[in-house]
């Protein structure tokens, strides 16, 4: 017989019907001529009721039938008398594809610690929690290629292994095929890549920007949306080693129309969630955020306040002066932090917030300067309690402005001389942005730790499963 997912037998109206579900069991109860199962599928967060008749299929066969057991069940579907639940299935036949041993199983019908479910990895998508949080991740990342889709952006597949780095921040993980154990050294003492697998050093990539543009001065528009790598020592609720960034690129894009894609962007993203993820988001409100459905409506229905880094500085600056007290300094050519950026949000403005107009000397090298000689056309979108969602800017088209800048940041020529080239041959304005897609996951589950939004997270001293 064909399997229903559970999720569809939840919302049938066939009464009657014979049905085949199949999942893992949340919990068994009853008394002693019936047993209650509660069943799930990893389809919905609900569970179905399978009930049991003790005098069919007798207690020594049921008990097996424990928190975490893997079951198939032919049954009739009836309507339900239960409460919080419209259907039930009464079991003609039950068989038990795997058991799990109660007093090994480490999910049990108590409630579990985030911390202690990322001990146990590998089981935890099987949890209400994390079940609601995956099935979130997959709506997003459809979100994120209809959205380009729909709007003529081509998916473009940057490489995972390069010889650059993009952001100069020199904390990347390198590849190799060398002997670790015997590394060959030229005669200035430096090891001898010309023997390793690419004939020079290679790398992890932070991000897929710089080739990502080399598709946009072809195609128009493109997106990329895939795994990058940070070997940065960083221990914090809001940083992995491995995670997934979206970075649209743009030709003929100035910054206005970058910060346009980009609100559109995350307000499509949002309202996916909140129109695709009913069950799941109303779970996570109820149990880890009671704000978070009127936060993801509140990103929906505002435009988002556009200022200038020199303005934000100025009223952050008054702030002080009027007594609020920050835990970092504040002043004109730092690097704002995420305390700054939610005082803007969530208390001066009351709505999401677009900065523009950094420092050049807190930016990248590829961003476009400005005439004052000292911002550049960079814009971070600032979002409720999570602070920078997305990092973008308009990009320096000039040839000699571009190679000046890179020299000055200590960027050589020789790691992106490809890059510096597309300003050569048919230069043009372009303009483009990065989202985090962790990030985005925080915002839209309401969870409060990075690790607790991508299935395995990778983290210093932590590569498990």
């Amino acid at each position: 017989m064909e399997r229903t997912v559970i999720a569809d037998a939840l919302k049938s109206t066939a009464f009657g019907a014979k049905m085949n579900v199949k999942g893992w069991v949340r919990t068994r109860r009853g008394n002693k001529n019936v047993s209650f199962i509660a069943l799930n599928d990893g389809s919905t967060i609900k569970n179905i009721q399978i009930v049991a008749d003790i005098a069919k299929f007798g207690e020594d066969f049921l008990k097996p039938i424990t928190t975490g057991a893997c079951i198939s069940v032919i049954g009739t579907l009836v309507e339900s008398m239960g409460k919080g639940q419209s259907v039930e299935i009464q079991a003609d036949e039950i068989e038990i594809y795997g058991t799990a041993d109660p007093d090994a199983y480490p999910l049990q019908k108590k409630g579990h610690s985030l911390e202690y479910l990322r001990e146990i990895a590998y089981l935890r998508p099987r949890t209400n929690t994390f079940g609601a949080v995956f099935r979130m991740r997959h709506h997003m990342a459809m979100a994120i290629h209809t959205f380009f889709h729909e709007r003529g952006f081509f998916y473009f597949h940057t490489p995972l292994i390069t010889a650059s780095d993009c952001e100069g921040a020199g904390q990347m993980f390198q590849v190799t095929t060398l002997n670790l154990y015997d590394l060959k050294k030229d005669e200035n003492g430096s090891i001898d890549y010309s023997r390793d697998f690419f004939g020079k050093q290679a790398s992890l990539t932070v991000s897929g920007q710089l080739e990502g543009e080399l598709g946009a001065l072809s195609l128009g528009k493109i997106y990329t949306f895939g795994p990058t790598f940070r070997a940065e020592n960083s221990n914090t609720p809001r940083h992995l080693s491995e995670f997934w960034m979206i970075e649209p690129e743009v030709a003929f894009n100035r910054i206005e129309e970058n910060m346009q894609l980009a609100q559109e962007f995350i307000q499509y993203c949002v309202r996916w969630a909140l129109e695709k993820c009913q069950d799941d988001l109303a779970f996570l409100c109820e149990m880890y955020d009671n704000e978070l459905i009127d936060r993801l409506k509140f990103v929906v229905n505002n435009d988002f306040q556009r200022l200038t880094y020199t303005e934000g500085i100025r009223i952050l600056e008054e702030a002080v002066a009027n007594g609020r007290k920050f835990e970092f300094p504040v002043g004109w050519g730092t690097d704002l932090q995420s305390e700054h950026e939610r005082y803007l949000v969530e208390e001066h403005f009351k709505k999401p917030v677009i900065l523009t107009d950094y420092p050049k000397e807190i930016k990248s090298f590829y961003m476009k300067q400005n005439d004052d000689g000292k911002t550049v056309r960079a814009m971070d979108v600032l979002f409720p309690k999570i602070g920078e969602i997305i990092g973008g800017s308009e990009r320096e088209e000039n040839y000699d402005k571009l190679k000046t800048r890179a020299a000055e940041m200590g960027v050589p020529d020789k790691d992106i001389w490809w890059y510096l080239d597309t300003r050569r041959f048919g230069t043009a304005p372009h303009a483009g942005f990065g989202l985090g897609f962790e990030r985005l996951m925080l915002f839209v589950t309401g969870m409060s730790n990075i690790r607790d939004v991508i299935p395995f997270p990778r983290t210093p001293n932590n590569a498990d499963f």
